[in-house]
């Protein structure tokens, strides 16, 4: 009963032995290998960006932070929720790569930024003249941390504000697929033709040993980007085996059904929990992850019969057994049915 992220899951077969395959022999390294050439092309494809610049780096962090450096300037200012990723989980990793710049957090509802919330703090920068920030890239995550999903016409109308202001998009994609099979939108729709100038494309939660695709549908800041890749130390020398992984993640739509299993599996969990009297949702789940409340004494069930998940708000040491405790529980593609219905029957008591 493992939920605690969908990070713990296995890699796919079908990837591992891609990795396997690309152990036969010798390739170029730092992205001058065979595979990198057919996973540039896939890319392109599936997005429809013929012209797009395509990079892969081992982390999402990686993948989120040389983006934002290379579309910002080290005294600008990115926008964003104040659950993203690259505020909450990232070790302040977006101020190092970025050299300074900082980050602006636009108020959220249901952990999406809003489109006048957002106005309203692109239009608090830059008053100060050089005393102050200024406007840098808005960051757009999909599937957000709380487990919501912004539709096409919301990421649109992001959109829509940061350009008025001449401002770049990044769309933190590391469950991008989730996203996507989520709203039955395409790579395209979602990104490029919604506005986003850049998107971190996830592998790592979605079935991959370690990889993650950085996309930039309009490739004149490539160059900037492959300097500050190597300047950072995220180049690999061995290249082929991320190449390998990419390849074979998006070979016949297997990145999309390994994001429908992880969403059937949350799906699951949240049926189960909804016919429980005592438990209850923070946010409707609409992908793989959930946040969802239920008693301290179900909570201590779970726990002695080795159930792994975050207990999100409260304690697990206490004497009311009846307390609410906020759980987050993440659902990779493996999850099976039987560890979900164990889970909620524990929960039930």
């Amino acid at each position: 009963m493992f939920f605690a992220s969908d990070n713990t899951g296995k890699t796919h077969p079908d990837i591992m032995q891609a990795v396997v395959d690309a152990n036969d022999g010798y390739a170029m390294p730092y992205g001058d290998d065979d595979l990198a050439v057919q996973v540039r092309d896939r890319v392109r494809e599936i997005f429809e960006a013929p012209e797009a610049a395509v990079y892969l780096v081992a982390t999402g962090t990686a993948a989120n932070v040389l983006s934002l450096a290379t579309f910002s300037n080290p005294w600008d200012t990115v926008f964003c929720s104040p659950v993203a990723h690259i505020h909450e989980d990232e070790c302040n990793a977006p101020e190092f790569y970025m050299g300074g710049a900082k980050l602006t957090l636009v108020p959220a509802d249901q952990a999406k930024m809003t489109p006048k919330a957002l106005r309203k703090s692109i239009e608090a920068e830059e008053g100060r003249g050089v005393h102050g920030p200024q406007r840098g890239p808005v960051s757009i995550t999909n599937v957000t941390e709380r487990g919501t999903v912004y539709s096409i016409r919301e990421i649109s109308a992001l959109a829509d504000v940061a350009k008025g202001f001449g401002l770049p998009v990044h769309l933190d994609g590391a469950r991008l697929a989730n996203a996507l099979v989520a709203t039955n939108a395409t790579p395209a729709g979602m990104t490029w033709k919604a506005g986003v100038d850049v998107v971190s494309l996830g592998g790592t939660k979605n079935g991959c040993m370690g990889v993650e695709a950085v996309v930039m549908f309009d490739p004149k800041r490539a160059w900037e980007f492959e300097l500050r890749r190597k300047r950072g130390a995220h180049l690999f020398s061995k290249h082929r085996f991320l190449s390998a992984q990419m390849l074979a993640y998006l070979h016949d739509g297997l990145w999309l059904d390994l994001a429908k299993r992880a969403n059937a599996a949350n799906a699951r969990l949240a049926a189960g929990l909804n016919g429980i009297d005592h438990a209850s949702y923070q946010y409707a789940p609409q992908a793989n992850m959930s946040f969802a409340g239920w008693s301290r004494g179900g909570h201590q069930r779970l726990h002695d019969a080795g159930a792994k998940y975050y207990v999100w708000e409260g304690s697990l040491e206490g004497t009311d057994p009846d307390e609410i405790l906020t759980a987050r529980m993440v659902c990779d593609w493996a999850a099976t049915h039987e560890n979900i219905d164990r889970f909620i029957d524990l929960v039930r008591g």
